[in-house]
């Protein structure tokens, strides 16, 4: 089977979603063969057309964006439709990461991904959504075996299990391997880090603007 590996995050390099499908590739090993595809613009060009077409099956990574898909994802999406010829034999699955530690924060982006599937006519088998993404930006020279993406790897093998076998299943979600607490302290940190390199302040995080 060809499985085509989307990166639909925006970021030229270093993504959460771009790391997410790099453990999939390891997992998937030899037993698929693997087309790799960047989605950063609204636009599907001949040549990404050309590498979705030989793929049975598309494996679609984003990152939440205020609870749903990207835009340059949705007008994709809506370009893509139009592949009548493929829909019929294609399976589509989903790896969402989200910057909540809570990785069910993004099921309505995930369901966003299922109606599209049934719109378009081919069939869904199901999702992934990831909390912690913040965390797993700054992991990517770990192994995903190992560290603060263990917990998540595991997922992502039964992941690949039902990918290789074209079964449909219920979207599963996953998080980072350490305490949430942690999590929102290392994320308060980061905040703090950035303000200040930006010239503000502290205090600036709970500022109100005036409408």
């Amino acid at each position: 089977m060809t499985v085509a590996l989307i990166n639909a995050s925006p970021k030229v390099k270093g993504s959460s979603s771009g790391i997410l499908l790099g453990d999939l590739k390891e997992i998937l090993g030899s037993r698929a063969e693997i087309e790799e595809i960047c989605l950063r613009t609204g636009k599907i060009t001949s040549e990404i057309k050309e590498c979705l077409m030989k793929a049975d099956t598309w494996v679609v990574a984003f990152p939440l964006y205020v609870d749903s898909l990207p835009a340059h994802l949705l007008n994709c999406l809506k370009q893509l439709e139009r592949m009548k010829e493929k829909h019929a034999s294609l399976s589509v699955y989903g790896i969402a990461n989200c910057g909540f530690y809570e990785g069910n924060q993004a099921e309505p982006a995930l369901n966003v991904l299922k109606n599209w599937c049934k719109k378009a006519g081919c069939a869904y088998g199901g999702s992934l959504g990831i909390g912690g993404g913040g965390a797993i930006a700054v992991s990517g020279n770990q192994k995903g075996n190992r560290g603060m993406r263990s917990s998540i790897y595991k997922a992502m093998k039964n992941f690949a299990d039902t990918i290789l076998k074209k079964e449909c299943d219920m979207n599963k979600y996953a998080t980072v391997a350490f305490p949430r607490f942690v999590y929102k302290l290392a994320a308060q940190h980061s905040w703090r880090t950035m303000i200040k390199s930006n010239g503000g302040k502290k205090k600036d995080l709970s500022r109100r603007l005036d409408r």
